[in-house]
Order: C-alpha cells, then structure tokens, then sequence
C-alpha cells in the first residue's frame, strides 16, 4: 500500500515519487509541533501513536539540514528535525474544490502568538549565525567547509541524464535475471565452437534490448570499443550488490518497524563451490501477521569462533539490526555443524540474554536431536536415510516398485501397509516418527533395492542399478542396524513431546510443563544403559537376523583390536560405550540446553492465549513469568491489573463466543489494542522460533528458498541473485540503485566501458 503525505495541499505518494517518507514521532513534545505546523485541525485529537502508525510527511517539508543519509539505502531525519515548509494558500486559488485534508484556520490570538514565536526562533538562529561566524573568522578554514556543504544541488546534463537511464536499463536487466532465476554466465568456455563468439545470458539480453529498439542502449553500444564487453563482470558484481543490498534492506525496514525479530539459519548449502549459511528473520508486520523472511547467505567459516564474531557483525553493522531487540535464535543444521551453531547461539546469549536459544517449529525435535548427535555413525545413518528416500523419489516408478513390495510383505496388514506407502510418497525423514517408519520399512527397503540391482531386463539403467547396489550395502550394514534401533528407542521418550511443541499453542503450553517427566526418564534410562542397551541390541540382532545380515564389528576396530589378545571387545559392548551411552548423554544435556529455564518462562506465558486460559479454569500466573519481558512492556507498573482485567473478560464472555486459540487470533482481535501491556507479550511470543506459523501465506521465505536451492544447479547459484528470485515480490527503487551506484562508483559508471574486460574481436 502506497505511503501518502499527510501535508495540506501536497498530493505526493510513494509510489509516485522516489522522495523519503517519514513517520510522525512518538515523542509526544515533538509530535504536538508536527501537527501544529501542518496546521491540520482533524489531526489534533490523534494520539502520537495513532499519528505515527498511519500518518506520514514526505521530505519535501524539511530543510535539506534536517535530513541525513546513514547509509546509501536508508534516509533517516534528524532527532531535532521539526516540518517547516508548507504550502497553506493554494487552495485558496479554487474555493469550491473539496480538501480532504481541511487547513485549520487561525484565531488573531493564535496567529499572534504563531508571529511571536517566529521572532524568537529567528533571534535565536541569528544568535547562533553570530557566534558560527566569530568561531570561523577565528577559523577560516571551517568557514570554506561549510559554504561547501551549503551550495545547491547542480541540475543535471544531459550526459548524465544518459548515462542514468543507461545505468537504470542494465539494473532493469539484472532483476529480471534474478526474479526468473536466469544466471549471468551461458554455456560454458569449452563448449563454444572455435571461431564462435557466444555472449553470456547477461550480454545475450543487452543484445536483445538493442535489437528491440532501446535507444539509450543503442547509442551507448555504438560508441563502445569493438572489443570490449559491454558490462564487464566487476560492474555486473558491483551492479549485483546493490540490487540485493536494496531489496534486503525494504525487508529489514519492516523488521526495524516492528522492532522485536527472531533469527533463524538454515541448513549449510553450497554456493557456487562455498558454504554459506541461509539466514531468515522471524518479525510481526503492522497487519499483525508472523512472517518468516529471508535475507541473505552469509560465508560459512570452519572455526566456530570466527564464525560467531562475522554473523553478529553481518546482522548488526552491515544490515543493520539491532540486536537488542532480538528475542530468539534457531538453528537449523545438519550432522557436524550443530557444535559449531551452538558456539554461535552461546556467544549471542552472552551479549543478548533475551535472544532465547529455542527449537525451530519447522523442525521436528527428534530429527533434531539426532542430527545433533557427536557420533560418526549416527551421521552416517542419517546420510543415508536421506540419500535413501531421494532416490525412490526420483521417479514414479521407483516409488511403485516399492509399493508393489511393500503389498507383498504387507499381506495380513493391510492397513499398516497402505499407511507405509503414503508415508513412503511423502518427505518421511523429517517425521517425529521417522526411525519407526524406517525400521518397519527397512525390510522393503533392502528387498526392493536389491530386486532393482539384480533386475536382468532393461527396466532400469546403469545409474540406477549401481546407485541401488550402494544403497543396498549401505542399509544391510549391521552398524546402520543397530544404530537405527538405538535411535528409535531412545527418542521414544522424546517423541510425544516433540509432537506437542509442533501442535496447537495449548499443546505448547503444557509441553512446557512435562519436560522434568521426559528428563527424568532419560536419566533412568542411562542409569541402566546397561539393561536398556542389551534389550536395544537384541532387536537390531533379531532385525538384522531377518534380513540375513552378519554381526560384525566394523571392520576399522577389528583390525585396531587384531594385535590386543587381552579380552577382546564384543560387538554388544562396543556399540554401548561408542554408540549408546553417548548417544544419551548427548540428548539429555541437549535438551537441558534447548529448554533452558527462560525458554520454558516464555513457554509459560502462552497461558495469555485466551484458550488456554480456559484450559486452567482461569486460574493462570502469567505476571511471574513476564517479568523477563518487563523492559519490553510499554506500561509494566499496570501489568498486574491489565491481566486481571484480560482474565475477567474472557472469564466473563457470552455464550456464543468462542475463545481465541492461537496467538494469531489474539493478536487479531478488534480492541486488543486496549490491553497495550498483553498486545506486547504476544507479539514477542509469536516470534519465538519454536512457535509455529499459523498462516502458511507469511511463510514463503523458507519455501522459496528451498524451492531456489532445488532448482537451481550448485555452480549456477548466486547469493545476489538468490535474493532477488526469492523475494520476486518485494518493492523495488531503480532510481535509488542507479544513485547509489554512481555514489560508490562514480569514476566507473561516469565511463562504463572504461574497465570492461577485454575480448578478442572475433
């Protein structure tokens, strides 16, 4: 929705104009002199933070002194900065138009007192001009710097005019690429025919434009070297940088704007040959929507310190956010890089302790956990699940052939068998349950991907039958066995709770509260590993007996204990000590870290949505476990009687009305603006990474990430690119691209072929 100005007699819009728009403020002091200078009378009985949520004045009624730019993306006011020029007598040329934004007219006592306030702001200023000018005859060389700095703006020539029309047609192309996921480079070096010149997708389309009759273009192309390229590849990089510097910094004004945000990082991907780490921010909009965007990959580093310092400096002092007001964390990541995330969220907490380390509700907790795991073979297992369930989803075909066996094995269960072929068509791996399934499954598994090796007809081709030949010998290992049974029995005890922290905020809420059981049993568990692991090890034997599977050490600590005659290790004790008991310990001091107590404080105060309220009677303590939201309420000494009086509304409501049941609903509610300290709490809340999106619309950063990853070959992804494909429909200023690109590049963009590269002139 475009931005209008609030001024009398001024019809500028945001979308009409790459002009700034700014917010009245808050400062209820400064607010009153904005109102009395726009001279408005309906706006006189609006609070500041009615003004400031809905009322906007472009940079046209500020002096030029009053604006400053902290950056080429974001024009900001001064903190003194007060609207002074107004044009109040226009409308007087055609009294019969209808104004919608009616001038207030004066009084004589008003207009006098309006009069003798000018006269002392004029006698201050020229005050103030005396003791500039004694200071600067003092120091001549402050006073040449500040005529510098008061000289107008030059119109532009027509040169200039040119080139930012040219400038503003290469950006034109480069988003294009971006949102249709096009990449710069085309076929490759060695696949262009000698003698053949073939340019690039990016000069393909410059081409292109010429060809169609783009005038700036054409001109700009004839007077260009022969042998040169048209947009050398350091001005597309350049170019690049600036598009997605501008595209991430109209998301994280909205961030700003709601002040409270998450950060979530996804799993580690390669980019064009490196790792990077996705990252995405969780944030309430003005709607009062939770939306989960997407803003940027940052360059993975091998040492988790290193890491820790360049993620907090990336979101704090390159795109701007203010940590202080982050209140949650969640990493997403897989087997190897969880000890290093987890250096990453304790170095944050040390500097934000309410940036809570929480879950992440796209994630089940117990593929979560197992991930997390520090054991090589847990790892490799979960490898090859993953690499397991990708190739039977690579065609129709192969999920039939696996249907077909899995009826066979199914016979006398038929309802079990067909619940396993619509788990199978799914992304099973991500399941709470997912080493049940697989243990259920594994049977099928190896027949059918030793059906598929062995398959003398020409149904399936070489890549496919070898690929199944590897998979095959990668499940009927007995270390993946036993490995997948430890697993499946062990996060049994977290499965339920896991569910419940994916489930509906009342779920959530008394999740919170059975943590201590899930704990408990844990530790009963590894105070007699002994017991338990015998029991776990029996079922993989007995499993791996029914596939015809030896039991065997791996084959790495057989040759290690070939030379040891003393008592050799058992299979039995090895998987204990080097599977099972670290495996336990692991979980549990993971779930003590995840959950820690603020985590469980603000799992607590969920008791705020309405439903679960109802849950408890009514009877619910929400203040106690507020109190380390205190800073962020704006009233927090009527804290205690807002949620008494929040209670009783709900407590006392009509029949016919339900109670909200997530915080969504809540924060939708048409007078929740009345309990300003609970409206609060709740958006905090609903940033929580752990919290789940309840509309799936404000979810689209994750999917269309994962979407771009899947689409898009691992030498053709570029992280500037990838933002522009991934927010396609996100607002965006050529004219402040173009300026900002002459600001950091003038020399190059004032003669852009100058530092093309060079080509030979086929």
């Amino acid at each position: 929705m475009p931005n209008f100005c609030a001024a009398p007699n001024c019809t500028r819009k945001s979308t009409q104009s790459d002009l700034a728009f700014f917010r009245f403020p808050r400062d209820p002091a400064r607010c009153q002199k904005w109102v009395e200078n726009c001279r408005r009378a309906d706006l006189e009985d609006k609070t500041p933070d009615q003004l400031n949520k809905h009322y906007r004045l472009c940079a046209k009624h500020f002096e030029t002194s009053m604006i400053c730019r902290t950056s080429p993306y974001r024009t900001v006011l001064r903190d003194n900065a007060i609207p002074t020029i107004f044009d109040l007598t226009s409308h007087l040329n055609n009294p019969h138009s209808r104004h919608r934004k009616r001038i207030k007219e004066l009084s004589e006592d008003e207009i006098r007192t309006l009069k003798q306030k000018k006269i002392d702001e004029t006698s201050e200023q020229e005050q103030k001009h005396k003791e500039i000018n004694n200071s600067n005859a003092q120091n001549p060389s402050a006073e040449e710097g500040g005529e510098e700095q008061d000289e107008d703006i030059l119109p532009l020539t027509l040169e200039e005019k040119e080139n930012k029309e040219y400038l503003k047609s290469l950006f034109e192309i480069l988003i294009l690429m971006g949102k249709q996921n096009i990449p710069l480079d085309g076929h490759e070096a060695d696949e262009i025919p000698e003698g053949l010149f073939t340019p690039d997708n990016f000069q393909a389309l410059l081409e292109c434009r010429i060809n169609s009759g783009e005038e700036v273009l054409r001109k700009r192309f004839e007077t260009t070297a022969v042998n040169t390229l048209f947009c050398s590849k350091t001005q597309q990089k350049q170019m690049l940088e600036i598009c997605e510097s501008c595209i991430r910094e109209e998301t994280l004004r909205e961030v700003r704007d709601s002040h409270f945000f998450s950060i979530i990082t996804d799993d580690v991907v390669d980019i064009a040959g490196e790792e990077h780490l996705p990252v995405l921010v969780r944030f309430v909009d003005e709607s009062h929507n939770l939306r989960e965007e997407f803003v940027g990959f940052l360059p993975y580093e091998a040492d988790a310190e290193i890491l820790a310092v360049k993620f907090h400096t990336t979101i704090t002092e390159k795109w701007g956010l203010n940590m202080e007001y982050c209140r949650g964390q969640a990493y997403i990541v897989s087997s190897g890089f969880s000890s290093k995330m987890k250096v990453v969220a304790s170095r944050l907490l040390e500097k934000y302790p309410q940036a809570v380390y929480t879950l992440c509700s796209s994630c089940a907790l117990n593929m979560w956990l197992a991930k997390s795991v520090p054991v090589m073979g847990v790892s490799v297992a979960l490898g090859t699940i993953e690499e397991v369930c990708s190739f039977f989803h690579r065609s129709p075909q192969l999920l039939l052939e696996l249907d077909n066996v899995i009826s066979v094995l199914f016979q006398n269960n038929e309802e079990r068998g067909k619940e396993l072929k619509e788990i199978c068509h799914s992304h099973w791996t991500g399941r709470h349950d997912a080493f049940e399934i697989l243990v259920d499954l594994l049977q099928a598994l190896v027949l059918c991907l030793d059906g598929i090796n062995s398959d003398t007809s020409i149904r399936w081709n070489n890549c496919v039958a070898g690929r199944a030949f590897v998979l095959c010998s990668a499940v009927t290992d007995f270390d993946f066995i036993v490995t997948i049974v430890v697993l499946k029995n062990v996060l049994s005890f977290t499965r339920a709770f896991g569910k419940n922290l994916q489930g509906q905020t009342s779920d959530v809420f008394f999740a919170a509260s059975s943590l201590t059981a899930v704990l408990h049993s844990l530790n009963e568990v590894m105070e007699n590993i002994e017991v338990y692991h015998e029991f776990w090890f029996e079922e993989a034997t007995n499993l791996a007996t029914k596939l015809d599977i030896q039991m065997k050490l791996p084959g790495k600590f057989r040759r290690a204990q070939q030379g040891n005659l003393e008592s050799p290790l058992t299979s039995e004790g090895y998987h204990k000590e080097t599977l099972s008991v670290p495996t336990v310990e692991h979980i549990i001091q993971e779930l003590k870290d995840i959950f820690s107590e603020q985590h469980l404080k603000a799992l607590k105060c969920l008791s705020l949505v309405p439903s679960v309220m109802g849950q408890l009677k009514f009877n619910t303590s929400e203040e106690h476990h507020a109190d380390m939201y205190r800073s962020d309420l704006p009233n927090p000494d009527t804290l205690s009687a807002e949620l008494h009086c929040w209670r009783i509304k709900w407590k006392h409501r009509g029949k016919d009305i339900e109670l909200p049941s997530t915080i969504y609903e809540a924060l939708h509610l048409p007078d929740i603006k009345f309990f300003p300290n609970v409206y609060a709490l709740l958006k905090v809340l609903c940033i929580l990474p752990v919290m789940k999106v309840e509309n799936e619309r404000y979810e689209n950063g994750r999917k269309r990430l994962k979407a771009y990853l899947r689409n898009t070959l691992t030498d053709q992804r570029s992280s500037n690119l990838a933002l522009l494909n991934i927010n396609f429909d996100i607002k965006h200023d050529l004219d402040l691209m173009v300026d900002t690109y002459i600001k950091l590049y003038t020399a190059k963009s004032e003669l852009p072929t100058d530092n093309s590269e060079t080509i030979e002139n086929t």
